[in-house]
């Protein structure tokens, strides 16, 4: 460890931050990272940087690394909370009380057409987890998946599915 980085002084930090300044731009910029969000981490980073800056040899590459982890984080987070909603969305499209039958019947014939719509793997997939609500480790099992895989295959099969109903206008 450098003694140097080893105590980096406020000084040298802003320095440092105002060199790495268009790369961590292009970092944000790369991963397509929303302007109100991008701030959120950038600070998430810098603070991990000063809590840990005696630990960190090469506060540069450290920066920089982070940033981009930080920036995948945040489109998981954000796949998860897409696909969660689409599962309630779903469940709920059908559950609500009082929706008068015709409205459910429309609504069930857009979300079957959206369906239709989808390669047939995840027609099956569908099917199987919200038609016959079977639980991931039944559906993995009846279609021949891994356990452990079933998971990421349905939420690409929701995203697709998510993005049908996008294009039939629901929002």
């Amino acid at each position: 460890m450098c003694p140097q980085e080893d105590n980096l002084r406020d000084e040298d930090l802003e320095r440092l931050l105002e060199d790495l300044k268009p790369q961590m731009k292009y970092t944000l910029y790369r991963y397509q990272i929303p302007f109100e969000d991008a701030e959120d981490l950038l600070q998430q980073t810098l603070l991990t940087l000063i809590y840990k800056r005696k630990d960190i040899e090469k506060p540069a590459p450290w920066i920089l690394a982070t940033l981009r982890n930080r920036c995948i984080m945040y489109w998981r987070r954000q796949r998860s909370q897409l696909h969660e909603a689409m599962d309630t969305t779903i469940l709920e499209l059908f559950a609500t009380p009082g929706r008068p039958k015709q409205e459910n019947t429309e609504l069930g014939h857009d979300l079957a057409r959206a369906i239709e719509r989808l390669p047939e793997r995840c027609r099956k997939i569908l099917r199987l987890r919200y038609g016959l609500d079977y639980k991931p480790a039944e559906v993995a099992d009846a279609l021949g998946y891994k356990r452990s895989s079933i998971r990421k295959v349905t939420n690409r099969c929701l995203e697709a599915l998510a993005r049908q109903l996008m294009l039939a206008g629901f929002h």
